[in-house]
């Protein structure tokens, strides 16, 4: 009986040597670096090239990890109603992006990219995080946030999680509140009337503290899965996506996670392999010894 229990576990650790050696073996192929940047919306300062220099200097991100969002800045929803930004947070890390409701091109081109890419998440809105969208507009109003958030929910195809997307507009005070605090750069171009930004989204802790950035209008499902999990604190996410994140680092300069050098992998790759393989030794040995033991007492007996 003890022979057997010691050989079977033999064999099950064996299983795992055999099926981390063919994930070694197949990383180099599957690894692949994810580049971008956050583009900008030019509109009509493109026509004039000085003018669009001075605009699109003032437009971008800087990066503020670890800044915690003035919770207490109130904001309307697309219901009407006024709300302490804090009731968004607690439980669950938050996506935010910043856009304006009128915006012609790109912010719905974000809006899309994001629900597009909650397509592929074994996370849904409402459930495991807050999406949030909130206006760089403070003439926006909750009408023209309820018909932003009916398209992005049409996108996403799960009418049932409304109550887990929040289309916020507010005061000027208010909005730089936000915007500063989270390092998101903005001109308003005074002959369109446009806003010139950029495009990417936000990841918050449920504290609201910024934990990731991802630049860009397509937001690959990996780094979104990536950025939330580690934004949940713990909150979301299983085994496998803890070991994901050891594959994966975060790039602060392109806002994307990006494969580890393939060399580290192939170090811890090696240890782990020796330490299973030491454990597989240890336990044939012990079980070796377990026989001979079992057969000494059977001949004692005889």
């Amino acid at each position: 009986m003890i022979a057997t229990a010691i050989s079977r576990r033999a064999r099950r650790a064996l299983v795992v040597v055999a099926a981390l050696a063919a994930v070694g073996a197949s990383a180099p192929a599957s690894a692949q670096f994810m580049t971008g940047r956050g583009p900008a919306e030019r509109g009509d300062a493109a026509v004039d090239p000085q003018r669009a220099q001075r605009i699109l200097e003032g437009v971008g991100f800087d990066q503020r990890l670890g800044e915690r969002l003035p919770l207490e800045v109130e904001l309307v929803d697309e219901t009407g109603r006024r709300m302490p930004l804090a009731e968004l947070f607690g439980d669950k890390p938050v996506l935010l992006a910043f856009v304006y409701y009128r915006c012609p091109m790109l912010c719905p081109l974000v809006t899309r990219g994001i629900a597009s890419s909650f397509k592929a998440l074994p996370y849904r809105p409402g459930e495991d995080f807050e999406a949030v969208f909130v206006s760089i507009d403070p003439e926006d109003t909750p009408e023209r946030a309820a018909e932003k958030k009916a398209d992005a929910l049409s996108e996403y195809g799960h009418p049932e999680t409304a109550a887990g997307w929040h289309f916020l507009s507010g005061d000027a005070a208010a909005i730089a509140a936000l915007t500063e605090t989270a390092g998101f750069r903005y001109v308003k171009d005074e002959k369109t009337g446009e806003y010139a930004h950029a495009a990417g989204v936000m990841l918050l802790t449920p504290d609201g503290r910024l934990s990731r950035y991802i630049f860009g209008i397509d937001y690959a499902p990996k780094d979104l899965k990536l950025a939330l999990v580690e934004a949940s604190e713990g909150r979301i996410g299983g085994v496998v996506e803890r070991l994901l994140l050891l594959c994966f680092h975060y790039d602060v300069a392109l806002g994307r996670y990006t494969a580890v050098s393939m060399l580290w992998l192939r170090i811890v790759a090696a240890v782990t392999l020796a330490a299973l393989l030491g454990y597989v030794i240890f336990m044939l040995v012990r079980e070796r010894r377990a026989r001979r033991r079992l057969a000494a007492g059977g001949m004692a007996s005889v």
